[in-house]
């Protein structure tokens, strides 16, 4: 449908040829702007001037304090439970551990468990107990003196039991150029084949 230059619906300016139509919105974007605008100021006064429902980011604050709290008691009914660990031998749950020691622990262990910055895991000389519940102790809480982080609250429960499973598998494996023991002069800790 063409317009003619003088139709009153059309404005009196133009761009490239283009010339704007003239004529009113419909209802209801009206309606719809003029609720929104009500809206926004309900918000601000209720949130912002009479301080009446908490902000975005106090609610996001007791929803992370909750989820903490979660997550801590989760850890903490794992750990009481820690001296009747097992060592899982479910291939599924192997594999997964093998992942997270691939991801998180090769760059200091080696992706065969030989040890780099951080020690052999394949070898006889266990400095912090060679049973499978102290691996899991160490994944949890770390070695900090030695410069192994905590994975406690990075890793769920069931994926630190995976990873010392998988750990556990490696020991005795020999990997090619392991690094020596840490100490020397100390005995070799007899290993606990659970």
């Amino acid at each position: 449908m063409n317009k003619e230059p003088n139709d009153p619906l059309l404005m009196d300016h133009e761009a490239d040829g283009i010339r704007e139509l003239d004529n009113n919105l419909p209802r209801w974007w009206v309606w719809l702007f003029v609720l929104c605008t009500v809206f926004a100021v309900g918000y601000i006064v209720y949130y912002h001037v009479l301080r009446v429902g908490p902000l975005q980011a106090a609610e996001y604050q007791t929803e992370a304090s909750q989820g903490l709290a979660l997550k801590n008691a989760a850890l903490a009914r794992f750990e009481s439970d820690l001296a009747t660990l097992k060592p899982v031998s479910d291939s599924v749950v192997l594999e997964q551990g093998k992942q997270f020691f691939a991801n998180l622990c090769a760059p200091c262990h080696r992706a065969d468990g030989g040890g780099l910055v951080g020690p052999n895991l394949c070898d006889l000389d266990w400095s912090h107990g060679s049973n499978y519940v102290d691996t899991v102790k160490v994944i949890i809480n770390g070695v900090a003196e030695k410069g192994m982080l905590s994975w406690r609250g990075v890793l769920k429960p069931a994926e630190i039991q995976a990873v010392a499973s998988y750990i556990y598998t490696l020991r005795g494996s020999n990997p090619p150029d392991p690094k020596p023991p840490e100490d020397p002069s100390k005995p070799a800790v007899p290993m606990d084949f659970e």
